[in-house]
Formats: structure tokens, sequence, C-alpha cells
């Protein structure tokens, strides 16, 4: 059953920036924008490549090896929905970030 991991301060993750944190060994990637917090693998499914490298506009980021394109509230590829990276649900408490991790 999942549990709740705290991985980071509200606060101090900065607005539309890759925050790359290693919860229980994990790669993850978090992303604030505005009041809520995106938390997605942090590996592209074509290659394994860190997406904490690429570029994010909007909730579309950009693997910086091939360019896929990901959504970064569903996970899902932009060219082939059928395709994704694992997302993790984000909760705020206190200004603390906590994930539900396995």
């Amino acid at each position: 059953m999942p549990q709740l991991t705290e991985v980071a301060e509200f606060t101090k993750l900065p607005e539309g920036k890759l925050s790359a944190v290693f919860p229980k060994g994990l790669p993850v990637l978090l992303i604030r924008r505005g009041a809520e917090v995106y938390a997605l693998e942090n590996r592209c499914a074509h290659m394994g490549c860190p997406l904490s490298a690429g570029r994010l506009e909007g909730y579309a980021l950009q693997c910086p090896c091939h360019d896929w394109r990901f959504d970064i509230r569903t996970g899902r590829f932009l060219d082939a929905k059928e395709l994704g990276i694992k997302t993790y649900p984000a909760e705020i408490i206190e200004d603390k970030v906590f994930l539900r991790l396995p």
C-alpha cells in the first residue's frame, strides 16, 4: 500500500523549475505550478535520460536527449498517448510536499 513520504518544502520549490529528489532511492522530478506540485519519474520512457535536464513549456516537459514531450499532469507522451512515465500523487500539508510512494 502506498505511503506518504515527505520530499520537499513547498515554499522552497521554485515556480516552473525542475527539481530532482530521490525519496526511497527513486528518481523523482518535482515541478511546482502555482499551488500545485507535480511529481514524475525522472527518467524518459524512451532511453532513460534524466528529465531534470529537460525543458518545461507550460505543462509539457521535453526530454533533453531525443525531444520526447510529456504532460506533467498525467505523464503521457504527447505524441502517442499510450506511452508515458510514472506519476506520483503529491499532497501539500503544512508547507511540506508529500508523495504517495510504493
